[in-house]
């Protein structure tokens, strides 16, 4: 008699997967309040701080120079990618946003190819392929012109964030043998708030004391979403878990309608599935560079 998988690592990814999508939500409300740049100025600077007083209480040192610099690559990457996504939000629906930042994984098989010499086989240009199809049927009401202006640019900016966060799936997997959770975390925060302050006198816009509770509420959502996928992929296949990921669709679509009343065309939902197959098959034998695909590092 064989003992059957867990449930528990499936139910916390899940878990996981819904926090980020609140969070997702919360810096929306944020971005379309006080601007993407406010936004995330102000939560790097609660993570920077969370992560500082994670590091002295595990009394972790700072990383050797060669992790260091591969640190502050990432977080640069980090910084732009996380602009690039929360911008988008204020110019498109959640769901919509979070269908095109799906692509992300199948960039990121290409991207291993050139910057780690690793092979590409028939399987990833399939599912390149049906990832082109996929963005064309979620950008296709778009661009018959059935939208509001300014949606075009949110998508390009999906896009281009999907593109940044595939290299910091790279730069993850060369992070991950040299640097704890606790340190990437303060790393990516710290190196965040040091790109983002010295605009601070020019673009900050102070939260008022609602948008602080939101800011508040968007890190520990982001830390616990990182815990919660890093405690489930220690305990289950990678394989296992990929595809309750995509669960973030039907979050972002639910939150989107609730809070933000916006609707979902059957061309978005066409193309996420169309997308998520994609990813699928351009992952089923690479889990690693597959994990996390809502965008967990945003």
């Amino acid at each position: 008699m064989t003992d059957r998988p867990s449930l528990l690592p499936p139910l916390v990814c899940l878990i996981g997967v819904g926090t980020f999508s609140i969070m997702d939500a919360a810096m929306k409300e944020l971005a379309l309040g006080i601007g993407a740049y406010s936004a995330l100025l102000f939560r790097s600077l609660i993570g920077a701080l969370l992560g500082g007083g994670a590091m002295a209480a595990t009394r972790s040192r700072l990383p050797a120079r060669p992790v260091l610099l591969l640190h502050v690559r990432r977080g640069a990457v980090i910084t732009a990618m996380s602009w690039t996504f929360f911008w988008s939000l204020t110019k498109l629906p959640l769901a919509e946003a979070i269908a095109l930042s799906f692509v992300a994984p199948i960039i990121a098989l290409y991207l291993a190819a050139l910057l780690l010499k690793e092979p590409v086989g028939r399987a990833a240009i399939v599912s390149a392929l049906l990832g082109l199809a996929g963005v064309g049927l979620v950008l296709s009401d778009r661009l018959a012109g059935q939208y509001e202006a300014g949606a075009l640019q949110g998508a390009a900016g999906i896009l281009i964030s999907a593109v940044l966060f595939a290299y910091n799936l790279v730069l993850q997997r060369q992070l991950a043998q040299r640097a704890g959770a606790v340190e990437m975390s303060f790393c990516q925060n710290g190196v965040m708030l040091v790109l983002f302050a010295p605009l601070a006198p020019f673009l900050a816009v102070w939260p008022s004391a609602e948008e602080w509770l939101l800011v508040l509420l968007a890190t520990a959502l982001v830390v616990a979403s990182q815990l919660s996928l890093a405690w489930a992929y220690a305990r289950a296949p990678a394989a296992r878990l990929i595809p309750l990921e995509y669960s973030a669709f039907l979050w972002a679509a639910g939150l989107g309608w609730l809070v933000f009343g916006e609707r979902l065309s059957p061309m978005v939902v066409a193309g996420a599935a169309v997308i998520v197959l994609a990813c699928l098959i351009a992952t089923r034998r690479r889990p690693d560079l597959g994990a996390h695909v809502e965008g967990d590092t945003a």
